[in-house]
């Protein structure tokens, strides 16, 4: 009975051991990821992109907004964020469909590709401009 006991406790030790084995690796992976431009999301929800980071001090510095900085822990970046991806179909008919979270909106298009957004073109935007210019820096 005792043998058994033992047993049983020692299968709990070494299933706990590689579950954080596998946990420690996957973590890893995932920081060798960290590259400037990549966008993540921490663990308190906030969404950002990486500006630089800090391997001795485990800090990263994230962009969340335009001019607007972060500095959290290197572990509170819990994922990775993905672009994702539009159907072919929408793509190939090119209608018009109204935004939904996570599309991209390119304002380069509307104001033209040579002229990029300045402080005083922003301050004469209206506030459905601005939502628009917002939601396509958020990439």
């Amino acid at each position: 009975m005792t043998i058994l006991l033992l047993v049983i406790f020692a299968f709990f030790i070494f299933t706990m051991f590689r579950r954080n084995k596998k946990a420690q690796a996957q973590q890893a992976q995932m920081q060798s990821k960290f590259v400037p431009g990549v966008e993540v999301m921490t663990n308190f929800g906030l969404f950002g992109r990486i500006v630089s980071f800090d391997d001795v001090e485990n800090k990263v510095v994230l962009e969340l907004s335009p001019g607007t900085t972060a500095t959290v822990h290197r572990q509170a970046v819990s994922k990775i964020v993905e672009p994702t991806e539009a159907p072919a179909d929408e793509e190939a008919t090119g209608a018009l469909t109204e935004p939904t979270l996570g599309s991209t909106h390119n304002p380069s298009a509307e104001r033209g590709a040579d002229k990029p957004a300045t402080p005083e073109t922003q301050l004469n935007e209206t506030p459905e401009q601005t939502l628009r210019r917002l939601e396509g820096e958020g990439k």
